[in-house]
């Protein structure tokens, strides 16, 4: 067989072109990844102490505060959305793959998915402020957490359909083979297969929502004031990072910085934890 040089010498230059456009755009994307995070890093050290997890966020012109009711009211708001998205859009995804794969149910469903997740968290914050807030007539933790969930449901159940469909068809037959019913096969055998990939999708689902503001600016506003009442306006972490940040005192800014960090830092924790309590509980 006679090797064509020509050829062969194009496909290599093509090939080595190629492979520098992308560590190319490798390198870019890592600086700009890395320059953030040394900014981040270089503001937001500087600002944690004690008093940012002791004392409430401080009035204008005045000196200390801290980001207690915020990180509270935070962390109240994202716990409840995990709470709500994280079993619905799981079994959603079990449906879409197990039991509805060419229904028309299925079809509409992950048509409504892609939307929802194209969509821009502004709308959906819009959309939970019409339906939630101005019918009742006051800002609420509880709308916060149904617009987070309605950005954090698709997240959660596209992932677990993918995930899912991961899984070899030879597991469930085996499973069908000893008698097991359908619905046990679901939960018991291939989802547990998935669940690396499945949390893997929850983290993304809480690092996507972590730092949402315009839906929480809708829905539940901000109070300057420590607060676990979730029928009321409730601080929080994204809304006081995007008020401080623009404020004219640098004891907000100084906080602003804090906050992004601690959002930042709690995100990537989650999922090293994910990863490496995980890591040896893939079958």
């Amino acid at each position: 067989m006679q090797i064509d040089n020509n050829l062969y010498t194009k496909r290599r230059i093509a090939s080595r072109i190629g492979l520098a456009l992308s560590m190319s755009a490798m390198a870019v994307g890592l600086t700009v990844l890395i320059w953030i995070l040394y900014v981040l890093f270089s503001n937001g050290l500087s600002a944690l102490d004690l008093n940012l997890f002791t004392h409430d966020t401080p009035a204008p012109g005045t000196e200390g505060g801290g980001l207690r009711n915020a990180i509270v009211g935070s962390l109240m708001i994202v716990g409840l959305t995990v709470l709500v998205s994280t079993p619905v859009g799981i079994l959603a995804g079990i449906y879409l793959t197990e039991f509805g794969d060419e229904s028309k149910t299925a079809e509409l469903t992950r048509f409504v998915t892609d939307i929802m997740l194209s969509a821009p968290s502004i709308v959906l914050g819009l959309f939970v402020y019409a339906i939630a807030v101005s019918t009742v007539g006051n800002f609420s933790g509880y709308a916060g957490s149904m617009a987070l969930s309605l950005i954090a449901i698709p997240v959660v159940m596209r992932t677990t359909e993918n995930m899912l469909r991961l899984v070899p068809g030879s597991l469930r037959e085996a499973a069908f083979a000893l008698g097991a019913p359908r619905w046990k096969v679901s939960t018991m055998v291939t989802l547990r297969a998935a669940k690396s990939g499945v949390m893997t999708g929850i983290l993304l689902a809480v690092a996507r929502i972590s730092g949402e503001t315009a839906p929480l600016l809708f829905t539940a506003l901000n109070n300057q004031f420590f607060s676990t009442n979730m029928g009321a306006p409730m601080a929080n972490l994204p809304v006081v990072i995007f008020q401080f940040a623009m404020s004219p005192y640098e004891n907000w800014v100084r906080l602003a910085w804090a906050g992004a960090l601690l959002i930042t830092m709690t995100v990537l924790i989650l999922n090293i934890l994910a990863r490496v309590v995980f890591r040896d509980k893939v079958h």
